[in-house]
């Protein structure tokens, strides 16, 4: 394929580079005239003026070639009759005349002494041949991290940077898959990753009701974390090529992984996935009009495609550039934007500038009317393009640079609208992480490219829609899908030699995007609750979840004050809930249960949180009492200081907000009746003390604020300060008590002793 018109030249022996996937072969595609009404009679092309017809005919004969419609024409009937979805902001530019386009099936050799001759017929409005189309393999890295311009054949490159070329380990996967949760940080909170955790928390923020098409070559639908809410292949006939299975695999893994306790989890693993295979004769444009065919307004497509553009050098995938390029998946491409399906395109792994004045010449061969798609004000094809930033730096032990910064890899431009992590992505496929001699086990976390970063951008999307849809809210549309994610989202970073201004976009957060990108304030308390029945403390910044206290549930008042958004500096608290045991369990540290593990279920994220003390900040302790089971949280050193009477210290959980005055006060009787609106049980506190500034934390002693006679029953709920309202001022009295738990009734008693003797 080396003398075809676009592709790449071949590269000198000491820097060619073995591609590891079998590419698509390349495509001669013709667009006729539109007064020569072209059609197709029984095989036989037809026209209104035969004389072109035969002219056209006998070029085709004489070169053993045959000529197709590229696109069938019921797909431009589809497209009118589906108009009427669309908005009416959308219809202008919504209707491509598909019918035509033709492809030529010709030997390979011919392809551009073809593509000459039938641009001279006067049918023939245009004829040039498509490069072969890759997936993310390989790319080299510039010698400098320069910034890039037109001419890069003249770039001189030193080293190869292999991506996407991973090998599976030979040692057999384990009887059952370990859950590789951990390594998703992509899934975490904002700015690491796109807070996937917290969409799952809301309905159908896990993409239900979403439907996904994934156009490449090749996947594996018999993994075993791919079993559930996928179609398989719908079109196209899958490569036998492993590079193209793998990288398939890898995609769908990031989207729909199942959520299953082994493996990976998806970014919206509710969401319906399917395939289209651009081989078998369907290509790269025929297989985005019948993706769209297949889909409703709402649902998406993701084109996991580039090909060597007019910059590429032969070495590597240097000056891949995304498909949109080509006028017929242009067509394509705005044909399902027409019918209000949501296009994410990867911009490519041609570490090229999109903007650059060199992708405004067109095409050899190109029809007279095309003009450069990333130059979006003169013409746009509607879809989002997708760069590759780096992930957090320590990721998996690696460092790319900074976080959210460009790869060197990546194409950049204006027309960039979005990025997701380009390196380090955990997934399905390659066997890397988990191998052997079964390909349904294999895993990897080293995905990479714009590649990885594109099905990023899909799960966000599928996860914002399906909650709107739960919500029976809007729906978004291919413009307000773009906008969003260029209005929300954890800005890009700059890095040596590549600043933020080489545009690849935010990337996004989910929390944003499903709020409307509020801004985020700490005025949100986090309310503390007992239960004796079952020896649990809970904490919520949701008062309607208990109230004043029900349900066995005493509200115990407000622990502290935290985010309810994530924002820099902040970190998620997640919320684990344990039936077995009857504990709620909080955490900062995901790796430390993931998704659920050990009879722990994962409830989400339960607010935000700071990782390192400052001013004006306390820290938050975690005990932990094996004895009746219970995790316990509190920003009052003195109510139990270094560990006593069963609860042994764990250290500080994270650092909250003190001294920051809360919302208005919820009604004392928000969602409870009769006596759950009861003022609330003794023992609770209204009032929040900061804890001093610690450093090595010592021991401190205990001591209670209690009435002067005490009562006969002494709730035996947290340790806290309690206060007679006769007296102005609490006394603070030494005490000490011990606490015996009766199992099989799960009830508990308490025995305090205080200096006077009362007990």
């Amino acid at each position: 394929m080396s003398g075809k018109k676009g592709s790449p030249p071949t590269p000198p022996d000491d820097q060619r580079i073995d591609m590891a996937f079998a590419p698509s072969a390349a495509e001669l595609i013709v667009v006729a005239e539109p007064a020569a009404h072209r059609r197709t009679v029984g095989g036989r092309l037809a026209s209104a003026a035969p004389d072109a017809a035969d002219a056209l005919e006998a070029v085709l004969r004489e070169s053993g070639a045959t000529m197709r419609p590229l696109f069938d024409f019921s797909a431009s009937r589809a497209m009118r009759a589906a108009i009427d979805e669309v908005t009416s902001a959308e219809r202008a530019a919504a209707a491509p005349e598909l019918s035509m386009y033709f492809t030529v099936d010709a030997p390979d050799s011919d392809l551009d002494r073809l593509a000459a001759r039938l641009r001279t017929l006067p049918s023939v409005a245009a004829a040039y041949v498509k490069p072969p189309t890759y997936p993310a393999v390989r790319t080299l890295t510039p010698p400098s991290n320069a910034a890039l311009h037109s001419d890069t054949s003249d770039m001189a490159f030193r080293s190869a940077t292999q991506m996407n070329a991973m090998m599976p380990a030979a040692e057999e996967a384990p009887p059952a898959t370990p859950d590789f949760a951990i390594r998703q940080g992509y899934l975490l909170a904002a700015p690491g990753g796109i807070d996937a955790v917290y969409a799952a928390t809301l309905p159908g923020g896990r993409g239900a009701g979403v439907r996904i098409i994934d156009i490449e070559g090749a996947w594996r639908f018999t993994h075993e974390d791919l079993i559930q809410n996928q179609g398989g292949v719908v079109a196209g006939t899958p490569s036998a090529d492993i590079g193209w299975r793998n990288h398939g695999t890898a995609v769908m893994g990031e989207i729909g992984g199942d959520i299953n306790g082994l493996g990976i989890t998806g970014i919206s693993p509710d969401a319906n996935t399917r395939a289209i295979s651009i081989f078998g004769g369907a290509g790269s444009a025929s297989s985005i009009r019948r993706a769209a065919d297949l889909l409703s307004p709402g649902d998406i497509i993701l084109i996991e495609l580039h090909r060597p553009g007019p910059a590429a050098t032969g070495v590597g995938q240097v000056g891949f550039i995304a498909v949109e390029w080509w006028p017929d998946d242009y067509d394509a491409i705005r044909y399902a934007v027409g019918r209000g399906v949501i296009v994410v395109e990867a911009a490519g792994n041609g570490a090229v500038n999109l903007d650059d004045p060199l992708y405004d010449r067109p095409g050899s061969g190109f029809p007279a009317s095309w003009s450069n798609p990333f130059r979006r004000n003169a013409r746009d094809s509607g879809a989002i393009l997708v760069g590759a930033g780096a992930p957090p730096q320590g990721t998996h032990g690696r460092d790319h640079g900074p976080d959210r910064s460009r790869l060197d890899f990546s194409n950049f431009g204006s027309s960039v609208d979005a990025q997701g992590w380009g390196r380090e992505v955990t997934t399905t496929g390659y066997g890397d992480l988990q191998g052997g001699s079964n390909e349904d086990f294999w895993y990897t976390d080293q995905f990479s490219g714009t590649s990885s970063a594109s099905p990023i951008i899909v799960g966000a999307l599928a996860c914002a829609q399906g909650n709107r849809r739960a919500r029976a809210t809007t729906q978004l549309t291919p413009a307000t899908a773009r906008s969003l994610l260029r209005s929300t989202g954890s800005p890009q970073q700059d890095a040596p030699g590549r600043p933020a201004t080489q545009r690849i976009g935010n990337r996004p957060n989910l929390r944003q995007m499903l709020n409307s990108g509020s801004p985020v304030a700490l005025t949100v308390p986090l309310f503390r609750y007992w239960n004796p029945n079952n020896t649990d403390h809970f904490y919520t910044t949701n008062f309607a979840e208990l109230g004043s206290g029900r349900y066995g549930w005493a509200l115990e008042g407000t622990q502290c004050f935290v985010a309810s958004q994530s924002q820099p500096g902040l970190a998620p608290l997640y919320r684990y809930w344990n039936p077995g045991i009857g504990d709620h369990f909080y955490t900062t540290n995901f790796s430390e249960l993931g998704n659920g593990r050990y009879g722990w279920s994962l409830e989400g994220v339960q607010c935000y949180v700071y990782t390192a003390p400052a001013a004006n900040r306390a820290p938050l302790f975690r005990y932990w009492n094996a004895a009746i089971g219970d995790h316990f949280y509190t920003t009052d050193w003195t109510e139990l200081g270094g560990g006593r009477y069963g609860w042994q210290y764990e250290g500080i959980q994270c650092y909250v907000a003190t001294s920051i005055r809360p919302p208005e006060a919820p009604d004392a009787g928000e969602g409870a009746t009769g006596a759950d609106a009861a003022e609330p049980a003794h023992g609770s506190f209204t009032t929040v003390q900061a804890a001093p500034d610690i450093g090595a934390i010592a021991p401190v002693p205990l001591s209670f604020s209690v009435a002067t006679t005490v009562a006969s029953s002494v709730t035996p709920s947290s340790f806290l300060t309690t206060a007679d309202s006769s007296q102005e001022t609490p006394t603070a009295v030494p005490a000490s008590f011990t606490i015996a738990r009766d199992r099989k009734s799960r009830s508990r008693s308490i025995t305090i002793s205080f200096d006077d003797g009362a007990d």
